[in-house]
């Protein structure tokens, strides 16, 4: 439930913007959309996720200046401040001495401390990738572009990096046996 309520904004974002070719539209209905979401999550379960804060409020932020000023870029930035948010935490974990991609993990996989610090490396060396990446594709190709690859280009590519972390888990899964 929590996957479809993470991807609602962005299904809906997509959905509008398809519907209407009006990327403020869009945006609109982004912001009303995770605001939902942020308070169906905290009515039903009482907790929202620090991810989730920082979405909405980049969302409101963001999408409330693309709307005011009638500017689009501001909404293109949005992603890019996510990934490198999440990248940056996983950062400032590691020199903490917490690993975050450990703490989200470790009831399901047991690996050793090493694996734990080159996944955690991935994971930041991703996020940082993808936040780069969406501004190439936000602001060297068009808004349709853009538009298509925030829910298809990122979504394939995160998809794809959870396949070859699986791939990785499995191996240092088997080695540990």
């Amino acid at each position: 439930m929590k996957i479809l309520s993470d991807l609602l904004p962005v299904l809906l974002f997509f959905a509008t913007y398809w519907f209407t070719r009006d990327i403020f539209s869009a945006t609109a209905v982004a912001i009303v959309a995770t605001a939902i979401a942020v308070g169906y999550a905290y009515f039903r379960h009482r907790k929202v996720d620090t991810m989730q804060w920082v979405s909405l409020a980049l969302i409101v932020v963001l999408g409330g200046a693309t709307l005011l000023l009638h500017d689009k870029q501001f909404i293109m930035w949005k992603p890019t401040l996510l990934y490198w948010a999440m990248g940056g935490g996983l950062l400032l974990g590691q020199f903490a001495g917490k690993n975050g991609i450990r703490a989200l993990m470790k009831e399901q996989v047991s690996l050793p401390d090493a694996a734990w610090t080159r996944l955690n490396l991935a994971w930041i060396a991703f996020f940082a990738f993808m936040g780069t990446l969406n501004l190439w594709v936000a602001f060297s190709f068009s808004e349709e572009t853009w538009v298509n690859f925030k829910l298809f280009g990122g979504m394939g590519l995160m998809f794809a990096f959870v396949v070859a972390q699986s791939l990785y888990l499995t191996r240092h899964m088997e080695n540990k046996e």
